[in-house]
């Protein structure tokens, strides 16, 4: 800082900040419509080519995380990479809106985790649905009423939704996202709450029992009430005075309520992670996941000629997981993820070789790793 900007008053200094903020702003401002630009010009590139009967894809899930980790890459501060992520991942939902709006469904009401995820993998300019149930999800896809879908598939503290994974052994439907998004938990209460009565306390099972230790401290004697969701025991306290709800800050937002207690879960690092489904393949993005869908025979050495083809070509395993057969044909069958794409030579030789030994290998579909 120099002798005259020194003797400047605090008001002064703060004006020549804000008036060189206001210089920025502008700048910003016009390089994000000159990218608002571009991508109408992409819009009107892929309308032509639909016009002739061509096969347009407009949302590419494979490009949008090479861009976000290039932003990431190249940031250098003070933002950490991720918030600087999450305001390119708004512009870009903002553009893509311009070519065509993205449709997605997501386990409901609003207000849930699940909304958030989809808000957070698409951003705000998506168009979102909420859906009763996964199975609706799963359908509102497969119908074409809506391109993608958004579903829980594991939760850090509770482990996986089996409704999800039971859901791919029928559908066509394929995995071409990921998210993990940490959940924080609140109390939340409304208006006419008395807060020196509080007896009934609404939550999903699963949010009751990633409370539980805190419940036990803080209200002992207060009855635990499981519902549908989050979302839906943040409305039902609406209209009783003695009763609080457990769920998320965008359900609190949702509904007009206030936080009371938050991030009150037993395990600070619980995190949700949840699955984007769609019906079309994904191309490689550099950094991706597979998810598979084994049968076995019931017989000695199964899991173990499973996955020895894995260790062999050093494909690194993330998850695995058994589900009971919804057909009876199969003894078992083996939810697997690992990293890598459907296209890489390893991957493929992995998987011929899982073809040998079983009786039916599903790709439910290769994606990106989450970036956010």
């Amino acid at each position: 800082m120099s002798d005259n900007e020194t003797n400047l008053s605090e008001q002064e200094q703060l004006g020549k900040l804000r008036d060189c903020i206001d210089e920025v702003d502008q700048e910003i401002a016009e390089l994000i419509n000159k990218r608002a630009r571009f991508a109408q010009e992409v819009a009107q590139i892929k309308h032509d080519h639909a016009a002739l009967g061509q096969e347009v894809v407009y949302y590419r899930p494979e490009r949008e995380a090479q861009v976000l980790r290039k932003v990431m890459e190249r940031n250098q501060g003070p933002l950490s990479g991720e918030e600087m992520a999450r305001l390119f991942r708004e512009i870009m939902s903002a553009c893509l809106a311009l070519e065509r709006p993205v449709s997605v469904a997501y386990l409901g009401p609003e207000g849930t985790f699940t909304q958030q995820a989809a808000l957070k993998h698409f951003g705000h300019s998506a168009n979102t649905v909420s859906m009763p149930a996964i199975d609706d999800v799963f359908r509102e896809v497969e119908s074409g009423s809506v391109l993608y879908g958004v579903v829980p598939v594991e939760n850090s503290t509770e482990g996986v939704i089996n409704h999800t994974l039971d859901n791919f052994m029928t559908s066509s439907l394929k995995i071409c996202g990921e998210v993990e998004l940490r959940i924080h938990h609140n109390l939340l209460v409304s208006e006419v709450t008395k807060l020196d009565s509080i007896t009934r306390i609404y939550s999903h099972s699963q949010s009751l029992a990633q409370c539980r230790k805190w419940l036990d401290n803080y209200y002992p004697m207060a009855e635990r009430v499981a519902v549908a969701s989050n979302a839906e025991a943040a409305k039902r306290i609406k209209g009783e005075w003695n009763s609080a709800a457990i769920a998320g800050e965008l359900a609190a937002r949702q509904y007009g309520l206030t936080i009371l207690n938050e991030k009150i879960e037993d395990q600070p690092d619980n995190s949700t992670r949840f699955l984007i489904i769609g019906a079309e393949a994904v191309p490689p993005s550099g950094e991706d996941k597979t998810s598979i869908m084994v049968a076995m025979k019931n017989k000695p050495g199964a899991l173990h000629n499973l996955l020895q083809p894995f260790h062999e070509n050093n494909v690194d395993l993330t998850r695995v997981e058994t589900r009971p057969s919804k057909t009876g044909a199969w003894s078992y069958v083996f939810f697997i993820d690992f990293n890598g794409h459907i296209q890489d030579e390893r991957v493929k030789k992995t998987l011929d070789q899982v073809d040998a030994c079983a009786t039916d290998v599903k790709v439910l579909g290769s994606y990106p790793k989450a970036v956010l």
